[in-house]
């Protein structure tokens, strides 16, 4: 069984991509930015950024029939590593009790120069 699950984006007919995959019991949500269509919510405050993407995720799961306590890994892609504590504080507002492995890294630059943090998480749906 596959369910895609769509935010509605124009972008995921163009580029061929879904928000989130459900196959079985697992769920994929792809790389999520702090974009609420044409808005960039936060600009230029990682933690805020990054809250409003846990939330994004957070509906994709549960359009996907998961929640937040399924996650079991989160990747989170930061522009500047050191702002990581406040990427840090919005994850573990989220996940303090459900501790999913995460993993943090640096890179140049994603598609937009404002966005600052991009995160994708795995779920996987009555694993405990």
């Amino acid at each position: 069984m596959r369910k895609n699950i769509s935010s509605g984006s124009p972008w995921e007919d163009t580029v061929g991509y879904s928000r989130a995959v459900r196959v079985g019991n697992m769920v994929e949500v792809a790389g999520t930015t702090a974009m609420d269509g044409d808005t960039l919510i936060g600009q230029g405050d990682m933690y805020a950024q990054a809250a409003y993407i846990f939330k994004k995720i957070e509906k994709a799961l549960h359009d996907a029939g998961a929640s937040l306590s399924d996650v079991v890994r989160t990747r989170m892609f930061v522009t500047d590593i050191s702002k990581w504590e406040e990427a840090g504080k919005a994850h573990g507002e989220f996940f303090k009790e459900i501790k999913p492995v995460a993993t943090m890294v640096e890179i140049a630059k994603l598609i937009n120069d404002d966005l600052l943090i991009e995160i994708e998480v795995t779920a996987i749906v009555g694993g405990d």
